[in-house]
């Protein structure tokens, strides 16, 4: 494979592609490196950049400039798969650089065109990309770095190259779940020992020990990546065991109610209604929460949903609809919020995150958002959302929530869902796979 680089600091290169694994990959004759002054290619005391046109500063590399490069390069070698690099461009995973590779093996030479300064003129990119590559939503100096990265990446899948290919194979990244740690000698160090089944010489048993681990590091530092990578129901369900239990909790007291006559709210306690119970209840079980409480001090309210819930608990129930009688027996109605904290440190041994849900602002509550999984569990802790009905829930109620969720939001003006829709969206946007294979 071919893999040429035009920069304006070929020195970062050399160093870099002389040494170790990809130092071994060239003089194997498996990779074959072509670093190019970009500096080459500008006329004798000519710029190789220009001002940006219009206001601000900053210089952009001159399109003619890389143009020459371009084409010099390619007469020289062979057309190319051109990839440039910018903040903008599709973010670099495993996935893609896979997908790069099997590029580089459909042409057998792959071009890299890393910008300086405020970047290429944009006319480049447009006329020139085959991909454009990101390494990271932050900014650099330039493409050089992220160059280097993809360089290594790729150079890791040419066959041959790594010693053993299980490595490879078995890397984090490759499937759903990074890679379990690993140990060697001494056994104890720092007052910390190798696990002990790793010294066992049970295979079966570290194979599942390493799954484990493995599983557990990616819930808890990882799962962003893993919501969008898992796909078999038995790394589901392997997955699972890591992530904390959940519960949600349906404010009716405790609530802002409109005040009569008046734009203003008051605190008060709201009606339950039929469908709150059944359609949260399934999204509830549909994203693995353990438990659905109903918060109503209304002895009235109270037996209208246990009349339901002792329905759908009922052999007439489970035959007219096991799928709700499943669902619904998770929902429990209760007076306070304060006896669902109790019942769940009950449960749990630990009292629970609380997570609150509001679109106004309540700035004595730190906010969080849908990516923010592993900070929230690294507490190790269980989780309860809360959601409001009505107006949404009182500052009485938000002064106890540890985190508030930001809020949800269409690119519309209008902002009215029904807490049923709402419940639906926040628990995918926390919990829900989102696999393109699913």
């Amino acid at each position: 494979m071919i893999l040429s680089v035009l920069t304006l600091f070929p020195n970062l290169y050399e160093p870099f592609v002389n040494t170790s694994i990809i130092a071994r990959a060239r003089e194997s004759g498996k990779l074959d490196i072509n670093i190019v002054n970009l500096f080459s290619f500008a006329e004798p005391k000519k710029r190789i950049d220009a001002p940006t046109f219009g206001p601000g500063q900053g210089m952009l590399i001159r399109p003619d400039i890389v143009q020459k490069g371009l084409e010099k390069i390619e007469a020289e070698k062979s057309k190319a798969f051109k990839i440039f690099f910018s903040p903008q461009g599709r973010k670099l995973d495993q996935n893609l650089l896979n997908e790069i590779y099997s590029k580089a093996l459909e042409t057998n030479h792959v071009m890299l065109v890393p910008a300086r300064y405020e970047g290429m003129d944009a006319r480049v990119e447009e006329h020139y990309a085959d991909m454009v590559i990101s390494v990271g939503d932050f900014v650099l100096m330039g493409g050089d770095l992220p160059a280097l990265m993809l360089i290594e990446g790729l150079t890791r899948l040419i066959p041959g190259v790594v010693g053993k290919e299980e490595s490879v194979a078995k890397d984090s990244f490759t499937g759903p779940f990074v890679d379990y740690p690993a140990y060697c000698e001494p056994v104890e160090w720092q007052g910390m020992k190798v696990p002990e089944v790793l010294r066992s010489g049970n295979h079966k048993e570290i194979e599942n020990w390493r799954a484990n681990m493995a599983a557990q590091k990616t819930v808890k530092n990882h799962f962003q990546w893993l919501r969008t990578h898992v796909e078999r129901d038995e790394d589901i369900k392997l997955s699972k065991k890591f992530i904390p239990n959940h519960y949600v909790a349906l404010m009716h007291s405790e609530v802002n109610l409109p005040k009569e006559g008046s734009i203003e709210s008051k605190v008060g306690t709201s009606s339950v209604t039929s469908l709150d119970i059944h359609d949260i209840a399934r999204s509830a079980a549909t994203f693995g929460l353990k438990k659905y409480f109903i918060v109503t001090p209304l002895v009235d309210q109270q037996k209208i949903v246990n009349r339901l819930i002792t329905f759908w608990m009922s052999d007439q129930g489970i035959d007219y609809n096991p799928h709700r009688h499943e669902a619904v027996s998770a929902v429990e109605v209760i007076d306070n919020l304060e006896k669902i904290l109790e019942k769940i440190e009950k449960i749990e041994g630990k009292k629970p995150i609380i997570i609150g849900t509001s679109a106004k602002e309540h700035g004595k509550i730190e906010r969080i958002t849908y990516f923010d999984q592993e900070k929230v569990w690294a507490e190790d802790r269980p989780v309860l959302f809360l959601l409001g009905t009505a107006r949404g829930l009182s500052d009485t109620v938000l002064d106890k929530c540890d985190y508030l969720l930001i809020p949800l939001k269409g690119f519309s003006e209008f902002n009215h869902l029904s807490v049923r829709s709402a419940s639906a969206i926040i628990f995918d946007r926390w919990l829900g796979i989102n696999s393109a294979h699913n």
